[in-house]
C-alpha cells in the first residue's frame, strides 16, 4: 500500500491532479464501542469494564485504500490519550470505569483532503425503564457518511480502488437498515398525525369563523333594533 500509494502521489502531482468538478462519492461509515462488565471493579485500579472504540466499514471494504490513520483521543487520564491505528482494523481496547467523549479523527492518503472529525461519548452503562443500571456487555455505535464533493483526482482514484475487507458476511452489530426503516416509518407517521391535526384546526377555524359570522349578524340585528326603538 505504500509503494502504490507513493506512485500514485507522483503521478498525480503535487496538487493531487486538481478537483474533479460535479463528482461526489460517498463513503458509509459506523463508529462506536462495546464495552464488558467484569462483574466487579478490579481491586488494583477500581476499573469495571473492558471497552473497545472503532471505526469499521458499512460496507464490506477495505478503508485503508483511502484512510491514512485514525486518530483517537480519550480522556486526559489515560496514559498516552493521543491513540494512532494506521490500518485496519481501526480499534483499540482499554479498561476504565467512567464514560467519556472520545474524538475520532480520520486522515486521508491524500494530503489535499483534509481530515474529517467524529465525536462518540464512550457507553460503558445501560439502565433498564425502573432506572436500575443493567451490568452486561453492550453496543453502542452510530451510522455516518463521509462526503468527499468534488474530490481530487487522486482521492477519486483511492476512493475507486477499494476492495473487499473480508471473503464473509458482512455484519453489524446494530441492525441500521432496520433502524432507517423504523425512522422513515416513524417520519410518515408524525406526518400523517400534522395533516390529520392541520384538517381538525382548519375545520375547528371554519367553525370558529362561522360563530364570529354569526354574533355579528346578531350584534346587526340588535344594534338595528335599538336604533329603531330610539327614533320610534
Amino acid at each position: 500500500m505504500r509503494y502504490s500509494q507513493m506512485s500514485c502521489t507522483t503521478e498525480f502531482g503535487p496538487d493531487s491532479g486538481g478537483r474533479v468538478k460535479g463528482v461526489t462519492i460517498v463513503k458509509p461509515i459506523v463508529y462506536g464501542n462495546i464495552a464488558r462488565y467484569f462483574g466487579k471493579k478490579r481491586e488494583e485500579d477500581g476499573h469495571t469494564h473492558q471497552w473497545t472504540v472503532y471505526v469499521k466499514p458499512y460496507n464490506n471494504e477495505d478503508m485503508s485504500a483511502y484512510v491514512k490513520k485514525i486518530h483517537f483521543k480519550l480522556h486526559e487520564s489515560y496514559n498516552n490519550p493521543n491513540r494512532i491505528v494506521t490500518k485496519p482494523p481501526y480499534e483499540l481496547t482499554e479498561t476504565g470505569w467512567g464514560e467519556f467523549e472520545i474524538v475520532i479523527k480520520i486522515y486521508f492518503h491524500d494530503p489535499n483532503e483534509r481530515p474529517i472529525t467524529a465525536y462518540h461519548v464512550l457507553k460503558l452503562f445501560q439502565t433498564s425503564p425502573d432506572g436500575q443500571v443493567i451490568k452486561k456487555s453492550l453496543v453502542s455505535e452510530s451510522y455516518d457518511e463521509i462526503i468527499f464533493q468534488d474530490p481530487t483526482a487522486l482521492m477519486q482514484h483511492l476512493l475507486n480502488s477499494t476492495k473487499p475487507l473480508t471473503n464473509g458476511v458482512w455484519r453489524h452489530e446494530t441492525d441500521f437498515e432496520a433502524k432507517k426503516e423504523q425512522a422513515l416509518q416513524e417520519i410518515l407517521d408524525a406526518k400523517t398525525k400534522i395533516k390529520n391535526e392541520i384538517v381538525e384546526f382548519k375545520e375547528k377555524l371554519t367553525l370558529a369563523k362561522e360563530t364570529i359570522a354569526k354574533f355579528k349578524d346578531e350584534i346587526a340585528k340588535i344594534s338595528k333594533n335599538s336604533g329603531a326603538s330610539t327614533v320610534t
